[in-house]
């Protein structure tokens, strides 16, 4: 007899018209509860799929009455969520987002790889526009990463800005008086430009970070030494070079992702 599933999302309207594939469930996207809506499919066993839209951030969102979950609030929860549900058979995360900080990056990565280790179960990744940086990062943990035709995705890389206000400083006659303890204190300081030493420790930290990145892609995509060579220089891909790259999986559409996903769910 064939296994059915229910497929499931959070705050989303994604209408999948078939009714004997795994069934769609949304879990909005407001915590106190969380709802779980039925978008395709009959079954005891569920698919959950996650919508990771935008920045990634781990800084709650200002509302106008009150704030709102930080995206990684928001996919930490449902992940909570779906680990204390043994119908939720996997976990389809839909992102489109050009990444967001380090930090809540690899926080993502480590919940969605604790979540898979503890549960057992398979996640999938659907690319929508772009997934890029630090989405990209999270999506390094998953059975398979399937991309849109039109997907951009990549950036594996790190960036770190410092705007500098010394030069218009000048010219307008201001001056900072700065007093401090510890000869690094004001390392970055935008009212003076950076020496040597500062530029140096700059670039190693950044490396560092940079090479965690690289590293991961490294240990869950196993590139070649042409293709890492490549995705080291943080471009973005179109999904047919990101596929010959080997930074994809597939290249389809949700649809396709929602069934790869059922089979792999078992």
């Amino acid at each position: 007899m064939k296994e059915l599933f229910i497929i499931t999302a959070l705050c989303s309207l994604l209408m999948l018209g078939a009714c004997s594939a795994p069934r769609l469930n949304i879990f909005d996207a407001t915590p106190n509860p969380l709802q779980e809506f039925t978008l395709e499919g009959k079954g005891k066993d569920k698919i959950l799929v996650i919508p990771v839209n935008g920045m990634i951030s781990d800084t709650p969102k200002p509302g106008l009455f009150s704030t709102t979950l930080s995206l990684v609030e928001q996919v930490v929860v449902q992940l909570n969520k779906a680990q204390n549900d043994p119908s939720v058979k996997a976990v389809l995360l839909k992102i489109d987002s050009s990444g967001g900080a380090i930090t809540a990056s690899d926080l993502l990565y480590h919940e969605i790889s604790a979540y898979k280790a503890k549960t057992g179960n398979k996640v999938t990744v659907i690319m929508m526009d772009i997934v890029a940086s630090g989405a990209y990062y999270i999506s390094l943990p998953a059975d398979l990463i399937m991309a849109h035709p039109t997907t951009l995705t990549g950036s594996v890389g790190v960036i770190f800005l410092r705007p500098k206000a010394y030069g218009l400083m000048d010219k307008i006659g201001l001056s900072v008086e700065i007093n401090k303890f510890g000869k690094n204190k004001d390392m970055g300081s935008p009212f003076r430009e950076s020496n040597d030493e500062e530029k140096m420790l700059t670039q190693r930290t950044v490396d560092t970070f940079g090479n965690r990145f690289i590293n991961l892609v490294q240990k869950h995509r196993r590139l070649d030494e042409s293709s890492l060579k490549e995705v080291s220089t943080a471009r973005v891909f179109v999904a047919d070079e990101a596929l010959k790259l080997k930074l994809i999986d597939k290249i389809g559409y949700i649809r396709d992702a929602i069934k790869e996903t059922k089979t792999i769910a078992g």
